[in-house]
């Protein structure tokens, strides 16, 4: 089990076992939402994340892809991305030990600002497709 949670510490959440995959977005939005060049997301089964405190909000564009902050200090601290309803997406710069949580992928580079570097081992322009995931957390899990 690993905890995780808001700023100011009202959202607590907790994830069990490893992610399916970690993450760096370079999408506008990604990068407005978390005022900096990408966001970072580790990707868990729905299963395996709980909130353990606090009420998260919806915030972003209020639209299909569901992004949840802290109702007080408004941090953004986890998706539940659109067209995948068995999975959450938490951001993993607020689960405990976030240095482990290195990018595995990188998304949206066609929008990556040009100083903008993770190290990721896999980059893709826009968001792999679905048939690619499932191989890439095959070799993500190895």
């Amino acid at each position: 089990m690993t905890d995780g949670g808001c700023r100011c510490g009202e959202l607590r959440f907790r994830v069990s076992g490893k992610p399916l995959m970690t993450m760096a977005c370079h999408c506008t939005g990604c990068q407005q939402m978390t005022a900096s060049a990408f966001s970072l997301s580790s990707l868990y089964p729905d299963s395996a994340f709980e909130v353990v405190a606090g009420d998260p909000v919806i915030g972003g564009l209020h639209g299909a892809a569901r992004h949840y902050f802290c109702g007080h200090c408004l941090s953004w601290a986890f998706t539940r991305p659109e067209g995948m309803d068995d999975f959450v997406n938490v951001r993993s710069m607020l689960l405990e030990g976030a240095a482990d949580y290195r990018p595995f992928i990188e998304t949206f580079t066609l929008e990556k600002l040009p100083w903008a570097a993770t190290g990721a081992a896999h980059s893709f322009e826009r968001f792999p497709s679905p048939d690619a995931i499932v191989p890439l957390m095959a070799i993500f899990a190895d």
